[in-house]
């Protein structure tokens, strides 16, 4: 009888243990709130040092965005008449207003962020070239940039123009060789190239300028600079004595 009691109050022991465990269990998980409390009493101060961070860096975004698209706006309504004044060859006037509108000019140095205020570098480059002055179109040239593949080449080769006019033959031919090389096409890319050879032939690079002139042949043979690549490669190779 003693040997039947003490295996009863064992099976006893074994049933209650594991009610216990669960009840612990059951106790977490019926009061979540409980312990997320729990949790915010003891990091209370870096929880609401990171909530505040993360609440600003929301706040400056919107606000960014919302003060990019403002001058996206300004920049594209104040750029129209510059544009005008660029395309009917008054460059002065598109260079720095007439009064009334702003130049492109204050626009590029104003509204750089804006992709008007970066194609207002574009023109302002352009139009300072047009003009002479080369370092200043050289600066404005160099801060214009676009994913464009026909705009950002020509933004490159209108460097090369510009360090020509400086007899900077060898920063020339860098620019030249970066028109002809980005996003290469049969309508533009021969011109670059054509630009390229006689930059290398001015820097007295004439083994370069005769690969750069064998390449159009090889590669743009239909172009309409092929003739004048032929022609620039015979004279080469006549320098070279080949």
């Amino acid at each position: 009888m003693a040997s039947n009691k003490e295996d009863q109050k064992t099976q006893e022991v074994i049933i209650k243990q594991p009610k216990e465990t669960n009840s612990a269990v059951s106790d977490f998980m019926e009061d979540p709130l409980a312990q997320a409390e729990d949790v915010y009493s003891k990091y209370k101060k870096p929880i609401n040092i990171a909530t505040t961070v993360f609440l600003l860096a929301v706040a400056a975004l919107v606000g960014w965005k919302y003060y990019i698209t403002t001058q996206e706006q300004e920049a594209q309504s104040q750029m129209f008449q510059s544009v005008y004044y660029f395309e009917a060859d008054s460059l002065s006037k598109a260079l720095n207003g007439d009064g009334n509108y702003p130049g492109l000019i204050e626009i590029a140095d104003s509204y750089g962020m804006t992709k008007a205020g970066n194609l207002a570098k574009f023109y302002s480059g352009l139009a300072l070239l047009k003009q002479g002055k080369f370092d200043e179109a050289d600066g404005y040239l160099k801060d214009f940039s676009s994913n464009d593949y026909l705009v950002q080449a020509r933004a490159y080769c209108l460097i090369g123009d510009v360090n020509m006019e400086l007899k900077k033959y060898e920063e020339a031919t860098k620019y030249y060789d970066k028109a002809a090389d980005y996003k290469p096409n049969k309508e533009f890319t021969p011109g670059y190239l054509i630009k390229l050879g006689l930059a290398q032939e001015k820097a007295n690079n004439l083994e370069a300028a005769l690969e750069t002139y064998t390449e159009i042949l090889d590669k743009y043979p239909n172009s309409p600079s092929s003739t004048e690549a032929k022609r620039s490669k015979g004279y080469v190779e006549a320098l070279l004595g080949k």
